[in-house]
């Protein structure tokens, strides 16, 4: 008995693989020999989201900001003017503006400059077990609800609160009454003032800053530092001429998310904090208690402007590769 006749025959390819009938079977063939077809089908949905709902929502929002409120009936007039971008060059509302934009760069500054030794010693030092517990003890105040740790700031931050009776306790009482007793950064106690503002916001956008630089610091070679110490430069001009720039798109990435967060929340300054308006109250004022739309949009409209810059400038300096 020969070896081909021991052998069963060949089946065919449509015994293997027998063709589906019907409307889901020929739409089946046709994905599986268009594997491209397939792939923009799959994707069609997210792209539909994000072209009509989210760019639709924003060129809405854009659209809404070139139109007026009328002084006599106070209903919209739908006639394209741009008096309500001059309304946002009035001092108060200019105001607002130049506190929002200040806030979001001291945040970011304050951030950087706390969250660069954190990193630096993720990166260098912390290994194995202690980075696990570096990154549990980074990414765990992000499980939390954004409303608890505002509130228990808020606690923290009282009259009463621990905070207070910690200077108290060491004999600073005069030093913070002096602090809050300042004009611009003070208020009745540090849940009233634009100082216990600034902490929350360190506080709830540190992560977002620390990660980005901890990702920019491990890809410094070590061989670069311990070259620069063999030319005899000192640690401090090893770390302006080496290890800074190199971090510094780490550095620019970390700032895009807590200088957009800041410039867009409106929940912390509501909490804790002074009466003195930031964008997103203003937005939401604007847009629910004063019903002046158009304003609301134009509002909304400045933070999309100035991260468009923004992001421009980051581009530029390298920070998507930190991300």
């Amino acid at each position: 008995m020969s070896l081909d006749a021991a052998l069963p025959a060949a089946q065919p390819a449509s015994a293997i693989l027998p063709r589906r009938g019907g409307t889901a079977g020929a739409l089946s063939d046709v994905l599986w020999r268009n594997p491209r077809s397939l792939l923009m089908l799959m994707l069609a949905p997210p792209l539909l989201w994000l072209g009509i709902v989210y760019l639709g929502s924003l060129f809405a929002l854009l659209l809404q900001s070139f139109f007026s409120i009328d002084e006599f009936s106070g209903m919209i007039d739908r006639q394209f003017t741009l008096k309500t971008y001059g309304e946002l060059l009035l001092p108060s509302n200019l105001d607002i503006i130049l506190r929002t934009v200040t806030m979001a760069a001291l945040v970011t500054l304050a951030s950087a400059v706390i969250a660069f030794p954190i990193a630096y010693y993720a990166a260098r030092y912390a290994r194995g077990t202690w980075k696990a517990l570096f990154y549990l003890g980074i990414m765990l105040p992000l499980w939390s609800s954004y409303l608890v740790k505002v509130y228990a700031w808020k606690l923290i931050l009282a009259k009463e609160g621990i905070l207070n009776w910690l200077f108290t306790k060491l004999h600073l009482t005069w030093l913070l009454d002096a602090w809050l007793a300042l004009p611009t950064v003070g208020g009745n106690s540090l849940s009233v003032s634009a100082t216990g503002t600034f902490i929350v916001f360190v506080y709830v956008w540190l992560p977002f800053m620390i990660l980005p630089v901890q990702a920019a610091l491990e890809r410094v070679p070590v061989s670069l530092t311990e070259a620069s110490s063999d030319l005899g430069a000192s640690p401090g001009q090893t770390f302006r001429n080496v290890i800074f720039p190199l971090a510094l798109p780490g550095i620019v990435a970390g700032s895009i998310f807590t200088f957009s967060l800041t410039l867009g929340d409106y929940i912390i300054p509501q909490i804790i904090g002074t009466s003195r308006l930031f964008i997103g109250q203003a937005v939401y004022a604007h847009q629910g208690t004063a019903g002046n739309i158009p304003l609301a949009a134009a509002f909304t409209v400045v933070p999309v402007v100035i991260m468009g810059f923004y992001l421009w400038g980051a581009k530029r300096l390298g920070a998507f590769d930190a991300l």
